[in-house]
């Protein structure tokens, strides 16, 4: 089973796979594309790398029972698409807590409120393969029970029963 755990950034992706205990394997995206330097280029207006797309496709290719997790992940065949998501002013106010630029968390917190990551894991994998998750007021280790039930099929799909389109 392959199964991506996606979100924007902030939303608890790797502190949440980090509580899951499963036989999966567990791969951070994000550490595996800068380890393996699968890069295309820098965007210098971002100041962060930008992703050799095939190349972690490649890289990700034959692996099976793997839990991966990126803000990325849901761009990968994964059997199951956990979107793990979390309010707009509370995913701002984390980002600018762990030193991103207001700009930067404030273009996420827009990103959030408009369900990107979400439509882009529907369009790719189908309603029937996602699941999303609020982590907005949830510990850690709630989140990764969800996603345990993911895992162990006691959590039905559910993409589109998270809205922050208030926010806008």
């Amino acid at each position: 089973m392959r199964v991506a755990v996606t979100g924007t950034p902030g939303t608890g992706k790797t502190t949440a796979v980090d509580a899951v205990d499963t036989d999966l394997n567990v791969v951070h995206l994000n550490e595996v594309i800068k380890r393996e330097d699968l890069t295309t280029s820098r965007d210098d207006e971002r100041d962060t790398l930008v992703t050799d797309m095939d190349a972690v496709e490649a890289w990700l290719n034959g692996r099976e029972d793997v839990l991966f997790e990126s803000h990325l992940a849901h761009q990968f065949d994964a059997d199951r698409v956990v979107v793990l998501r979390c309010r707009p002013d509370e995913l701002e106010e984390r980002l600018t807590e762990r030193g991103e630029s207001p700009g930067s968390a404030a273009e996420n917190a827009e990103s959030e409120a408009l369900d990107l990551i979400l439509s882009e894991a529907v369009n790719r994998h189908g309603e029937d393969a996602v699941y999303e998750i609020d982590t907005t007021d949830r510990s850690p280790e709630s989140v990764a029970e969800a996603i345990d039930a993911v895992l162990t099929g006691e959590r039905e799909p559910s993409a589109g029963t998270v809205s922050f389109v208030e926010y806008l």
